[in-house]
């Protein structure tokens, strides 16, 4: 994983899925967590994001995932455990199987993440401002993705 800590924080370097089914997105969360954020993970080295996400969705959710196009290119900062956090995340769009069973899902189930029991559910997308979501900045930009790339420096409390 490209992570490491510094005196000053932490410095993740992540790649991120926006998955959409019926008007909804998929989003998860930790059991031990109260807020959701969008499916991926930490890029190993020597891998790039794409593939990086490929795998992790592979391994967390069992699909073989597709990848459309990239949507934000995110210099996320924000403050998690106490401890100060520096991401630069790829956020692309994703698609499943026609077929992929999660996408039947009407409730929350439980994702394949070692160590840790990841909750995954859609929600619908037209009510994301009342999610708990992180980056915030999603709340809003998963309504209307952009024609292109952006590049998008945010931070949140």
């Amino acid at each position: 994983m490209l992570t490491f800590d510094h005196v000053q924080g932490r410095f993740n370097y992540r790649t991120v899925g926006v998955i959409y089914h019926d008007h909804h997105v998929l989003l998860h969360r930790a059991d031990y967590e109260s807020f959701w954020s969008l499916p991926g993970g930490r890029v190993e080295f020597a891998e790039s994001a794409q593939a990086a996400l490929v795998r992790e969705l592979r391994e967390e959710l069992g699909v073989a995932a597709s990848i459309e196009r990239l949507l934000w290119v995110v210099e996320n900062f924000y403050e998690y455990s106490q401890q100060r956090h520096h991401e630069i995340a790829f956020y692309f769009l994703v698609s499943l199987p026609p077929n992929a069973a999660i996408c039947r899902q009407d409730t929350p189930f439980i994702g394949d993440e070692p160590g840790v029991v990841l909750i995954f559910q859609w929600f619908p997308v037209d009510q994301l401002e009342t999610v708990d979501l992180y980056p915030s900045f999603l709340r809003q930009a998963l309504q209307r993705l952009p024609s292109g790339i952006e590049h998008i420096v945010h931070h949140d409390q």
